[in-house]
């Protein structure tokens, strides 16, 4: 599966979600994301991330490109359990010896891992279940109804547009890089992914130059067009305020 595949809208295309004003599932996921943020244990956080799983899995979003959008924020929610495990607490839970040095785990940092991991999976779980059902246009749409700075929304839109051809670029020099035999022993892999990093910095500056060259060229004064949202539908809001309720019973429990 290619890396446009994984970050571009096409999973949201004709699915009872995106048909939602993107308005109100922006909200329930800002709601949501603060309850999850907010609650003291485990559960809450854990059932809102199944509960995305499923939007995810409904909307027909393979299970290997929702890991793929995952990936990265999980790989530190691990790296947070491990720290907290080995680095935090009082109560030895087992001890272990690691290339010579003397490890040890403890109960109470596991558990105060376990609470910021699953806050951190939960969280991440309603951005990719919103990621997936709403096109980024009308997202950008949302951001600019809840009067998000518009340095932001400018940004997020020139970097979403310029993030698959660096995508193009990046598996181009990958490409080459391989059929040269670059990534042939450690040593050589890692020295040609730095090559490959510093090829796709240095395209980056480039091309902010030149867009922004562009622009001004083409008389760009900062105001850039934005979809205007239509009335809201009274079943969509009363729907959202169920969810948002139950979310919060559920939290309270």
């Amino acid at each position: 599966m290619s890396a446009y595949n994984c970050f571009s809208d096409n999973f949201n295309k004709e699915t009872f979600l995106s048909a939602i004003d993107a308005r109100i599932k922006l909200v329930v996921v800002l709601v949501l994301i603060i309850m999850v943020l907010s609650y003291k244990g485990v559960m809450f956080p854990l059932s809102v991330a199944a509960f995305s799983l499923l939007l995810c899995l409904s909307m027909r979003v393979p299970v290997r490109v929702v890991a793929l959008r995952a990936a990265q924020p999980l790989f530190i929610a691990a790296v947070i359990l491990v720290l907290k495990t080995f680095f935090s607490g009082q109560e030895i839970l087992f001890s272990l010896n690691l290339f010579g040095i003397g490890l040890s785990a403890h109960a109470d940092g596991f558990m105060e891992g376990i609470q910021i991991t699953s806050r951190i999976i939960g969280g991440v779980s309603l951005v990719v279940a919103l990621g997936f059902a709403t096109p980024f246009i009308e997202f950008v749409a949302a951001l600019s109804w809840l009067k998000v700075p518009k340095a932001f929304i400018e940004i997020m839109m020139f970097a979403y547009r310029y993030l698959f051809l660096f995508l193009d670029d990046a598996h181009t020099i990958y490409n080459a890089q391989k059929n040269r035999l670059g990534y042939v022993g450690l040593r050589k892999g890692l020295h040609s992914f730095g090559v490959l990093t510093g090829s796709l910095v240095l395209r980056g500056f480039e091309q902010s130059q030149k867009t922004a060259d562009a622009m001004v060229q083409r008389g760009y004064t900062g105001d850039m067009p934005i979809l205007k949202g239509e009335p809201f539908r009274t079943a969509e809001l009363a729907g959202a305020a169920l969810i948002m309720i139950a979310g919060g019973i559920t939290w309270m429990i």
